[in-house]
C-alpha cells in the first residue's frame, strides 16, 4: 500500500476509533448531603467544596492586595481616551451620541494598590464612620473597581445598584440600606439630584471626574445639602492623610447586591467576603491556564455579580482589564463613531463574559453579513460551518488539523475580528443560552463558552461546564464550592425518581450560598435552609434534570409555568428561548392566560432583517413603526415562529397564536428589561396591557 496513503487515511482511522471508544467523561458524581431528601451531585474532582483563591487570604481585600504585591509591574486597569463626542441625526430627525475613542491607558497592579489605598483614606477623612455603608451607582469602569477595593480596605459594606435602576427602587435600596456615601458617575448624579428630598440617610457624594461633570455638579450644589467631592479630590485628600487600613475578615458583609427587581422593588443579597471568594476560588479550577497573560473585556453591568465575580477572577489570575460598554462594544456598535473601532477590536481581550442578549446578537449580525453578500462568500461560509459542526459532533470526516486551520484563515477569522480575534474562553451566563447560538459561537470563534448557572443569591456559583464539553444547552457540572440537590415537585411533574433522569426543583448549597436578604427575614426564611450538617442552601425556583455525566440541564421555572383553559402547562421562558433564534426577533414576551386555551406573544422585531425583507418584497412603507403594523409584515414574523417551534418541536399551545409588533426596543432604561437583558414581565404586561388585551379579543 503507498505508504503516503496509509500517512493520510491512518490518523483518519485512529480519531475515529479513539472517539468511538471513548466513553463520557463523569463531571458530576452523586453524593449523600443529607437535608432534605432529594438527588445530589457535586464536582467529581473535588470531595469537599473549595473555599479560597491562595492560601491563607480569606477576604477579597486580602485576595486584591496579595495580587497586587505579586503582579505589581502588569498591567490591571486599562480605559480607553475620549477623543471627541459627535451627534448625529437620522433620516427622520432622531439624534445619536457617537464617540470618538482612542487607545486604552493602563494602571499597573502596583498603581491601582496606591490609589485604592489613598480613596479609602480619603473616605474616612471626608467623615465615613465605621458601620456606616456606602454605595456605588455607576456605569462599569476601573473607578468602580477601585471605589469597591477602597471600600473593603476599611471594611465598609459596599451597596450595589444599577445604573439604569428606576427612581422608585433607586429610592428603596439607599433608604433601605441607610446608606451615608454614594459614589457615582455624572449621569447618575443627576438622577439622584431629583429624588434628592426623598433620600433620608446620604451625607456625601462622590462624583466620577468626567466630561460635563461641572454642571451636574453646580445643579447639585444648588439644590442639595450634600457634601460634594470629586474622585480625584478624595485621592489627594487621603494621600494626604493616611489611614491605616480596617480589614475585614471572612464572615463580614462585603457587598449588599440589589437585584434588578423582575418582580416588584428589588431585593438587598447580602454576601460575605467568604461566599464571593468561594465562587472565585471554583472557577478558577475550571478556566484554564489563567494568568497574567490575559486580558479581559468588562462590559457588563459592575453591579450584577456575574461581573464582579468575574473581575475578582481576573484579579487573582493577575491578568489585566479593560473596561468598555454594550455601546461600543464593536465596530458596529450604536455609539462607535463610523470609521472608529469599538473596544474589542482595540484590546483585542482573550477572556470575555457574555448574557446571551448579547451572544444572540452576534450571531444574528455575523447571519445578516453573510446573507446580504450571497453567492460564493456564503457558500464558503455554509461549507465551512458545517464542516466544524461535524467533527465537533464526532465525524472523522469533519474539519479538522490542516483543513480546519484552512477554513479558520478563509472563513472564520474575519467573525473573530468582531470580538478582537484573541478571545480563547468565554462565558455565558444570567440566562439560558440556546444551544444554537452556543454551537454558532463556538465554530465562529473557534473558541470554548463556558455556559455556567448561578443566581446572586448564590454568589453566581452553581454549576459550570467545563471547556472541554462540548455538548450544548447544558449549564455543566458542580463547581467546586457548590453540591446541586434536585428536590421533587409534584405539582408540575417534576420527580428525582423520574427516569432515564432526574428531575426537580435545583437546590444549592455550599460556601457561596449567601447571608440572606437584608431586612426581609421572612423572604429569607423562605428560600434559605440551613440542613443537620450546618450547610446553607437556596432554593432557586429553577427546575432542572441531570445527566447520566452529571451535568445540569435548565428545563423549567416555577414562576414561569401558566397553565391553560384546558389543563396545559405552558413554560414561558422555555418557548421564548426556542422562538427567539427567528431572524425576525430581537425579543419576545409569551402571555398564556388560565381563561384561554391560547398564547398569545408581545414581539420587538429585528428592524434590520424586517427591513431587509420589506425591500425584497418591494412593500411599501413610511417608517418601521408603519412596518411593524402592516398585515403581510405580521403574517411573515408569525411565520418563523411556527418554523422555529416546528424545530424546537412545541406543542401546538405553545405557538402563540397572535402576535403583536412593537417597534420600540426593549432596554433597561425603558425599565422593560433589567440590567441582565431579562424580562420584566409584569412591566411589560402592565405597560402593555391594552395591545395584549386585544390579541385576546
Amino acid at each position: 500500500m503507498n505508504p503516503y496513503l496509509v500517512g493520510l487515511v491512518v490518523p483518519f482511522i485512529c480519531t475515529f476509533m479513539l472517539r468511538k471508544s471513548k466513553g463520557p467523561k463523569r463531571r458530576g458524581t452523586p453524593v449523600d448531603v443529607g437535608g432534605e431528601p432529594g438527588y445530589a451531585i457535586r464536582n467529581s474532582r473535588f470531595t469537599s467544596p473549595v473555599e479560597s483563591a491562595q492560601e491563607g487570604v480569606s477576604t477579597l481585600a486580602e485576595l486584591f492586595e496579595e495580587s497586587c504585591k505579586q503582579y505589581s509591574d502588569k498591567h490591571l486597569l486599562g480605559s480607553r481616551e475620549l477623543i471627541a463626542r459627535e451627534t448625529e441625526k437620522t433620516e427622520d430627525g432622531r439624534s445619536f451620541e457617537k464617540l470618538h475613542l482612542g487607545a486604552y491607558h493602563w494602571v499597573t497592579y502596583g498603581e491601582a494598590f496606591e490609589t485604592v489605598c489613598s480613596f479609602a483614606s480619603g473616605l474616612v477623612a471626608l467623615g465615613h464612620k465605621k458601620g456606616e455603608r456606602a454605595a456605588i451607582f455607576a456605569d462599569t469602569r476601573a473607578e468602580w473597581l477601585v471605589s469597591l477595593q477602597a471600600c473593603f480596605r476599611q471594611n465598609i459594606t459596599v451597596v450595589t445598584i444599577y445604573a439604569s435602576l428606576g427612581e422608585e427602587a433607586l429610592c428603596h435600596s439607599l433608604n433601605e440600606t441607610e446608606v451615608t456615601t454614594v459614589i457615582c458617575g455624572h449621569k447618575e448624579l443627576k438622577k439622584l439630584v431629583d429624588i434628592s428630598g426623598q433620600l433620608d440617610t446620604v451625607k456625601r457624594v462622590i462624583y466620577i471626574d468626567e466630561e460635563g461633570t461641572v454642571s451636574d455638579v453646580s445643579l447639585a450644589e444648588r439644590n442639595t445639602h450634600w457634601m460634594l467631592s470629586s474622585f480625584t479630590e478624595v485621592k489627594k485628600i487621603g494621600h494626604v492623610k493616611p489611614t491605616d487600613a480596617d480589614l475585614p475578615v471572612s464572615a463580614d458583609i462585603a457587598v449588599i447586591m440589589y437585584t434588578s427587581g423582575s418582580t416588584g422593588l428589588p431585593k438587598g443579597v447580602m454576601m460575605t467576603h467568604g461566599n464571593v471568594l468561594a465562587t472565585v476560588a471554583a472557577v478558577m479550577t475550571i478556566v484554564p491556564g489563567l494568568g497574567s497573560k490575559d486580558v479581559y473585556l468588562a462590559y457588563l453591568p459592575s453591579a450584577h455579580i456575574l461581573e464582579l465575580a468575574a473581575e475578582a477572577v481576573m484579579v487573582a489570575a493577575g491578568s489585566a482589564i479593560g473596561y468598555g460598554s454594550p455601546l461600543t462594544l464593536t465596530d458596529t456598535s450604536n455609539k462607535i463613531k463610523k470609521g472608529t473601532k469599538g473596544d474589542a477590536s482595540v484590546l483585542g481581550p482573550t477572556l470575555m463574559t457574555a448574557v446571551p442578549a448579547i451572544l444572540d446578537r452576534v450571531r444574528d449580525g455575523v447571519r445578516k453579513k453573510v446573507d446580504a453578500k450571497g453567492g460564493l462568500s456564503k457558500k464558503l461560509f455554509d461549507v465551512a460551518y458545517n464542516r466544524r459542526l461535524s467533527a465537533i459532533n464526532g465525524s472523522w470526516l469533519g474539519a479538522w488539523g490542516p483543513e480546519k486551520i484552512l477554513w479558520d484563515f478563509l472563513v472564520f477569522r474575519k467573525v473573530r475580528a468582531i470580538l478582537g480575534g484573541q478571545v480563547r474562553f468565554l462565558l455565558s451566563g444570567g440566562a439560558p443560552l440556546s444551544g444554537d447560538t452556543q454551537r454558532f459561537i463556538n465554530i465562529c470563534l473557534g473558541a470554548p463558552i463556558g455556559q455556567g448557572y448561578g443566581l446572586t443569591e448564590t454568589c453566581a456559583g452553581g454549576t459550570f461546564s467545563e471547556h472541554d464539553d462540548t455538548s450544548v444547552g447544558r449549564v455543566g457540572a458542580p463547581l467546586p464550592c457548590s453540591f446541586v440537590k434536585l428536590i421533587n415537585w409534584p405539582e408540575g411533574g417534576y420527580l428525582n425518581s423520574d427516569s432515564p433522569m432526574p428531575r426537580g426543583e435545583i437546590v444549592i448549597g455550599g460556601p457561596n450560598v449567601t447571608a440572606g436578604y437584608f431586612k426581609k427575614e421572612e423572604k429569607t426564611r423562605e428560600v434559605y435552609k440551613l440542613d443537620e450538617r450546618g450547610m446553607r442552601w437556596f432554593y432557586t425556583g429553577d427546575i432542572g434534570q441531570f445527566h447520566p455525566d452529571g451535568c445540569l440541564e435548565i428545563i423549567d421555572r416555577k414562576k414561569d409555568i401558566v397553565k391553560l383553559q384546558h389543563g396545559e402547562y405552558v413554560s414561558l421562558g422555555k418557548v421564548e428561548a426556542a422562538l427567539i433564534v427567528s431572524p425576525y426577533v430581537d425579543n419576545i414576551m409569551l402571555h398564556a392566560d388560565p381563561f384561554h386555551n391560547f398564547c398569545v406573544a408581545l414581539v420587538v422585531p429585528s428592524p434590520h432583517a424586517l427591513e431587509g425583507w420589506a425591500q425584497k418584497q418591494e412593500i411599501p412603507y413610511t417608517d418601521f413603526s408603519d412596518l411593524c403594523q402592516k398585515g403581510e409584515t405580521i403574517k411573515e414574523l408569525h411565520g418563523s415562529l411556527v418554523k422555529a417551534a416546528k424545530v424546537t418541536r412545541l406543542e401546538k399551545f405553545e405557538v402563540p397564536s397572535k402576535i403583536k409588533l412593537l417597534p420600540e426596543p426593549w432596554t433597561p432604561e425603558s425599565g422593560l428589561v433589567t440590567a441582565a437583558l431579562k424580562l420584566k414581565r409584569e412591566v411589560i404586561r402592565k405597560t402593555f396591557a391594552h395591545d395584549l388585551s386585544e390579541l385576546y379579543a
